[in-house]
């Protein structure tokens, strides 16, 4: 008599936890081909931000290397070129924005300062 019991305890277990599992991925992340690239404006942030909880839960360093993007997988590292000066960073992808329109990458202060566009605030880039 107990062996049925156990089995349908083991059994409503398992439904339990399977019901609490989140659902699978129905896309294939982005860059989805080598060479795709977004031609846009990029900014970056600081102060304001520093020591806060990011998109992805990791605390915001504005002297690490990191960016944020509206859409890409957050981990992603992708390139970023400076249009002007031809100087390139690899960056992080942690947290989401720009939220201001025409803007496609926001750089952490540390980012921005190697890539060379915080006295100009906002920069004309390539992400890839």
């Amino acid at each position: 008599m107990r062996r049925p019991l156990t089995l349908l305890a083991s059994l409503a277990a398992t439904l339990l936890l399977a019901a609490c599992a989140g659902p699978r991925s129905a896309y294939a992340p982005w860059p989805p081909r080598p060479g795709d690239a977004e031609t846009g404006l990029a900014s970056w942030y600081g102060g304001k931000f520093h020591g806060r909880k990011t998109s992805s839960g990791e605390i915001y360093d504005m002297h690490q290397i990191t960016a944020a993007h509206k859409t890409l997988p957050l981990g992603t590292w992708v390139e970023v070129l400076h249009l002007e000066t031809g100087r390139t960073i690899q960056v992080r992808v942690n947290d989401r924005g720009p939220f201001v329109a025409g803007r496609i990458i926001d750089l952490s202060y540390g980012a921005a300062r190697m890539l060379g566009l915080v006295e100009e605030g906002v920069a004309p880039v390539r992400v890839r």
